[in-house]
C-alpha cells in the first residue's frame, strides 16, 4: 500500500516534470498548486479503490493474468477519476499530464507486481545448475503450457524444460514462454541429443491410444525417462500439472483404446439383487465388488478366506458407498458347511465365483491343493447356489484351461466341466441326481436339495487371459526388478500372452453374466497377444535405461507347467457371436455326466489323501491335459 501510494503520487509528478522539459523551476505555479493540493487525497483514494478490488490479496511472485487484469482496471478507474476531479475542482491540466500520468501510474503498479516473477524467471532461465533435469515437453497446447507455467514458478526444484515438440508445423521455430518449439515427433531423437534431455513429458491429454503408442515408441529409443499426463479429465479439471504426470506404464504401448462397455444392461440386472462374490478380496474379486457396488445392489456379500484383503476392500467400499448394504464373510469354498451356512443366511441371487488358486508354478508344487480349492470348491459353491435358489452363477475361468499343460489350467478346466455338469442336469430336469460332495459325516449338515422342477439356477463360465496389474502379474514384478537395478527375468524370449486390464475384464465378465442362458463358456476378446520379452524391454526403456546395457535381461526357462502361448478356445469348441463384439461363446463339449461325477468323487478323495498320482487322475478326466509337454517346454506357437 505504501508503495502504491508513492507510485500514484510520483507518476503524476513525473508527468508534470516531463511536460516542462525536466526543469522543476519551469513548472508553472498554476499547475503545481493544483497537483500538490489534489495528489495526497487522490493517493489515499487509490489505496481504497485498490483494496476494494482485492489487489492486495495476491502473492506477487505468482502474479498472472488475474493480477494483470485487476491492476489495469484499478489504474484505469483511478486515472479517469483523477482526470475528472482535478479538472472540476481546480483547473484543466495539460493533456500530456493526464495521459502520461495514467501511463506512469499503471507502469509503476504493474512493475511491482510482476517484477518479482520476472526476476525469478530470469534467474531460473540462466541457472546452469547441473543438478536439475533437462526436460523435453511434447505438446505445445494448453495442457503443455500449464505444465510449463507451473515448472517456471517452482522454486524447490531446478528441473527445466529446454525444448518443446509439437506436430503442428505452424508452431515450429516459435517460442512458448521462452522455450523453443523445435519440431514434430520425427525430430524427437535429434533434439534429445542436441539439448541433452534427461526426461520427456508427454502432455497431449486428447491423444488416442494409438497416437500415444507411436510417440512413446519413438521416445523409448532414447535413454530418457518418460512421464505423461493421464488423460483429458486431468486437463479439464485443471490438474494438468507436474504432480499429475504419471510414469508411462507398459500398458500405454499395447496400442489399443481401453475397452468401454455399455453397462446399462448390467445396471438393470444387478439393481436390487443380493450379489455374492467369492474371492472378493483378490484382484479380480475386489474389482467385481467395486463395480457391483456402483450398480445399487440390494446387498453385496464378500466371501474370502484371506482376511486382510477382505478387510481392505470392505473399508474401501464403506468409505465410497456409505449407503451400501455390505457383508464381509470369512470362509473357504472348500468348507461345504460354511458355504451352505452363508447361502442359507443371505440367499444371494447372483454369484460371481472368483475364489481359486491361480499361481501356475506354486500349484505345480501343490497339485492336490489346486484340486481341493478349484474344482471341488467350485462344486460345493455351485451346489449351495443351486439348493438355495440362486438365479445365476458365473465362474471366473482362464485361457489356461484350454489344452492345459499345468495342473492349475487343468483344474480350471475341471471347474468349467463342473459348471456344464450342473447345467446339463438342471436342463434335463434331473437336478435331484446331483450329489453333495463332502469330507465329513453326512449328518453334519442337512440335505437341502430342492425339487428338480424348482431349480432355475443358470451356470456359466467366463474365460479370459492375463490381467495387467493383478496379483502376480509380470508388470509389477518387472518394475520391482528394474528398481533394484536388474536383472529382469523372462522365462523365454518367444513367450506370448493375452492381456487385459482389471476393470476391462471385470466389466466384460459382468456383461457376459447378463447374456447367460446356462451352460455357456464366454470368451472375452483379448486383442492380439503380446510378447513378454517385448513388454520387459519397453518397460526398461520407459524407465530411462537401456536393455542389456543398464538393465540386464535374463532368460530363466519355462517354469513347470508353463507354455509359450495361451489359447482362448479348444479346437472342438468353435465360436458363437453375442450381441457384444467383444464377447463370444464357446460351444459346450459334451461328456458322460455320470462317468464324470464318479471320477470327480474319486478325484476329491485322492486330493484329500494327498496322493502323488493326482495328475494321472486329472489326465483321465481332462483329455486335453498333457503335463509332460508343458514341463518339457516343447510347445510350438500355432499359425
Amino acid at each position: 500500500m505504501l508503495y502504491d501510494f508513492a507510485a500514484v503520487c510520483g507518476a503524476y509528478f513525473l508527468a508534470l516534470y516531463l511536460r516542462f522539459d525536466c526543469v522543476y523551476s519551469a513548472i508553472q505555479a498554476r499547475f503545481m498548486i493544483p497537483y500538490k493540493s489534489f495528489i495526497l487525497p487522490y493517493g489515499l483514494g487509490c489505496i481504497v479503490v485498490f483494496r476494494l478490488m482485492k489487489m492486495y490479496n495476491s502473492v506477487w511472485r505468482y502474479a498472472s493474468y488475474t493480477e494483470f487484469t485487476r491492476t489495469l482496471t484499478g489504474s484505469l478507474v483511478t486515472s479517469a477519476a483523477h482526470t475528472v476531479l482535478i479538472t472540476v475542482i481546480f483547473r484543466r491540466m495539460p493533456i500530456s499530464y493526464y495521459l502520461m500520468g495514467a501511463f506512469f501510474q499503471f507502469a509503476l503498479l504493474i512493475a511491482a507486481r510482476f517484477g518479482s516473477r520476472f526476476i525469478h524467471l530470469f534467474s531460473r532461465h540462466h541457472d546452469n545448475n547441473s543438478s536439475g533435469k533437462r526436460i523435453m515437453l511434447i505438446g505445445a497446447g494448453n495442457a503443455g503450457q500449464m505444465i510449463l507455467r507451473e515448472m517456471s514458478q517452482a522454486s524447490e526444484v531446478n528441473d527445466r524444460v529446454v525444448c518443446i515438440i509439437d506436430d503442428d508445423p505452424n508452431t515450429w521455430n516459435r517460442y512458448v514462454g521462452g522455450i523453443p518449439i523445435v519440431g514434430g515427433r520425427d525430430d524427437i531423437l535429434e533434439n534429445v541429443e542436441k539439448y541433452q534431455v534427461d526426461e520427456i513429458f508427454l502432455a497431449i491429454p486428447s491423444a488416442t491410444a494409438q497416437q500415444k503408442r507411436d510417440i512413446l515408441a519413438i521416445c523409448s529409443e532414447t535413454d530418457c525417462k518418460l512421464k505423461q499426463l493421464p488423460g483429458l479429465y486431468q486437463f479439464v479439471v485443471g490438474q494438468a500439472t507436474v504432480s499429475a504426470m504419471k510414469e508411462v506404464s507398459v500398458e500405454d504401448l499395447l496400442g489399443r483404446e481401453p475397452i468401454r462397455t455399455d453397462m446399462r444392461e448390467v445396471f438393470d440386472f444387478i439393481n436390487g439383487k443380493t450379489v455374492m462374490v467369492t474371492g472378493g478380496g483378490g484382484s479380480i474379486g475386489s474389482e467385481l465388488c467395486r463395480q457391483i457396488a456402483a450398480h445399487h445392489p440390494k446387498q453385496l456379500v464378500i466371501f474370502d478366506i484371506y482376511e486382510n484383503s477382505a478387510y481392505s476392500i470392505q473399508l474401501e467400499l464403506r468409505e465410497k458407498y456409505p449407503g451400501l448394504n455390505l457383508e464381509t464373510i470369512i470362509g473357504s469354498v472348500r468348507d461345504s458347511r460354511r458355504v451352505d451356512q452363508v447361502f442359507e443366511t443371505y440367499r444371494p441371487q447372483v454369484v460371481y465365483h472368483a475364489a481359486a488358486h491361480k499361481h501356475v508354478p506354486l500349484m505345480e508344487d501343490s497339485p492336490c491343493e489346486a484340486i481341493k480349492n478349484n474344482p471341488i470348491g467350485t462344486y460345493k459353491t455351485a451346489y449351495a447356489a443351486m439348493t438355495h435358489g440362486c438365479e445365476r452363477f458365473v465362474l471366473i475361468s482362464t485361457d489356461k484351461a484350454v489344452n492345459p499343460t499345468n495342473i492349475m489350467g487343468a483344474s480350471k478346466r475341471l471347474c468349467e466341466m463342473v459348471i456344464q455338469f450342473f447345467d446339463m442336469k438342471i436342463k434335463a430336469g434331473r437336478a435331484d441326481e446331483i450329489p453333495r460332495l463332502f469330507t465329513h459325516e453326512d449328518g453334519d449338515i442337512p440335505h437341502a436339495a430342492m425339487p428338480p422342477e424348482n431349480v432355475k439356477t443358470e451356470f456359466v463360465a467366463v474365460r479370459f487371459g492375463n490381467v495387467l496389474g493383478s496379483n502376480g502379474s509380470v508388470v509389477p514384478i518387472f518394475k520391482k526388478q528394474i528398481e533394484k537395478g536388474g536383472p529382469v527375468t523372462v522365462t523365454h524370449p518367444d513367450i506370448v500372452r493375452y492381456f487385459m486390464t482389471i476393470p476391462e475384464a471385470v466389466s466384460l465378465v459382468m456383461l457376459a453374466g447378463v447374456y447367460a442362458r446356462g451352460g455357456e463358456i464366454f470368451v472375452l476378446d483379448m486383442g492380439s497377444p503380446v510378447k513378454i520379452d517385448t513388454l520387459a524391454r519397453n518397460l526398461i526403456k520407459l524407465s530411462g535405461f537401456k536393455p542389456d546395457v543398464d538393465i540386464k535381461i535374463e532368460y530363466t526357462g519355462l517354469r513347470p507347467g508353463e507354455k509359450l502361448y495361451e489359447e482362448k478356445l479348444m479346437a472342438e469348441e468353435g465360436m458363437q457371436k453375442t450381441d457384444n463384439d467383444l464377447i463370444h461363446i464357446g460351444n459346450p463339449i459334451r461328456f458322460d455326466q455320470d462317468a464324470f461325477m464318479a471320477k470327480l468323487e474319486k478325484l476329491m478323495a485322492a486330493a484329500y489323501a494327498n496322493r502323488a498320482d493326482i495328475r494321472e487322475l486329472v489326465m483321465d478326466m481332462v483329455s486335453t491335459y498333457h503335463p509332460e509337454e508343458g514341463q518339457a517346454g516343447e510347445e510350438k506357437i500355432s499359425a
